[in-house]
């Protein structure tokens, strides 16, 4: 196992500046997460630490030893793909095996290794059969299980879920953090899903056109995002934002009518603000304690959870209620939030207002 650490790293792509000056220290054992919409460079950073692509400026170094320069063979890293890439006419024993055959090793030593990745995946039913006759999730547990052989200082995961439905990413899901529990080899996983982000991390990077625009723990990233961009995306339902005007001090008046307290920051009067307040933050209040009020035009029944979308101005403000919960569509519904659960960003720059 080893560290790796990322520091001032850019790539141009011509003239398209992709990765603008990424800095982030990936401990020895962490499993950390690279997250953000399709774009932002999440993928193309991991394959700079891979040595798939080349470093236009700063350094990667694994287990602190500069990669710059050093061949994708010799860096000691294993790569999970989004496609599998598993050989079709190998048995799934041979595409585990393979690599390792390349190094020269010893058939005793194949045999164990794949023989302990087999276990550890549940696998062993499945060694002779081929690719073809397995199903998507199998597939990757072979993808994995082709890696976890190798042994290496660091996993490479690149969207390996994304090919799979919803309820078989659960269950993969489980079976990665397992995984990490049991070999605690140093991980970076690429995704775009923040629920993957949020469950799998021990630390999560969320990416936004290039840089790392956040860096931190799945809970401290949810309850304190740094800036507009990480608010609306990590968390789902998204964070609800309504444009506002600073009345001074912790007041402020919405522009599509109502207003609002916050506990947590202030504004000089007559500043735009965006107020940002999550649906679960949301709920029912009088008419006379009301931040705001609108009608509500759309009741979401998800089981143990309601949502109720509320039109306000432009747009509309999803709250997220329990089980139990009924409105008619067309009521007027008047909405409170707790003042120490309402978030504040400066709009022109979206940074957070402490």
């Amino acid at each position: 196992m080893a560290a790796v650490r990322i520091a001032a790293v850019q790539k141009y792509f011509g003239g398209t500046h992709v990765i603008r000056g990424v800095d982030v220290e990936i401990a020895d054992g962490e499993f950390c997460v690279l997250v953000g919409p399709s774009g932002c460079g999440k993928s193309t950073l991991l394959r700079m630490i891979a040595g798939l692509e080349e470093i236009s400026a700063g350094e990667i170094a694994i287990g602190g030893t500069v990669v710059n320069r050093v061949p994708p063979k010799e860096r000691d890293i294993a790569m999970v793909f989004q496609n599998y890439a598993l050989y079709p006419h190998m048995t799934v024993r041979d595409n585990m095996s393979f690599a390792l055959m390349l190094a020269k090793q010893s058939k005793a030593e194949i045999g164990e290794r794949v023989a302990r990745a087999a276990d550890i995946l549940g696998l062993e039913p499945y060694l002779d059969r081929y690719p073809r006759q397995l199903s998507g999730g199998q597939r990757q547990r072979v993808a994995m299980g082709r890696a976890i052989v190798r042994d290496p200082q660091v996993f490479l995961f690149d969207e390996p879920l994304s090919n799979l439905d919803a309820k078989l990413r659960v269950q993969m899901r489980f079976e990665i953090q397992k995984l990490h529990r049991r070999l605690r080899t140093t991980s970076l996983y690429v995704t775009h899903d923040q629920v993957e982000a949020m469950t799998l991390a021990d630390r999560m990077i969320v990416m936004n056109a290039g840089r790392a625009e956040q860096i931190g723990t799945p809970m401290d990233v949810y309850e304190n995002p740094s800036t507009l961009f990480v608010a609306g995306f990590i968390g789902s339902p998204a964070m609800n934002f309504l444009p506002a005007k600073a009345d001074g001090g912790s007041r402020f008046t919405l522009l599509a009518g109502g207003g609002v307290q916050a506990a947590n920051g202030g504004a000089t009067q007559g500043t735009a603000v965006t107020i940002g307040i999550r649906p679960e933050h949301l709920h029912p209040a009088s008419a006379e304690g009301a931040m705001m009020a609108g009608p509500v035009e759309m009741v979401e029944q998800l089981g143990a959870d309601t949502l109720v979308h509320v039109g306000h101005g432009a747009g509309n403000v999803i709250v997220r209620l329990p089980h139990g919960h009924h409105f008619e569509v067309g009521s007027t519904l008047h909405l409170g939030a707790d003042p120490s659960k309402v978030f504040l960003f400066d709009s022109a720059s979206g940074a957070r207002l402490q």
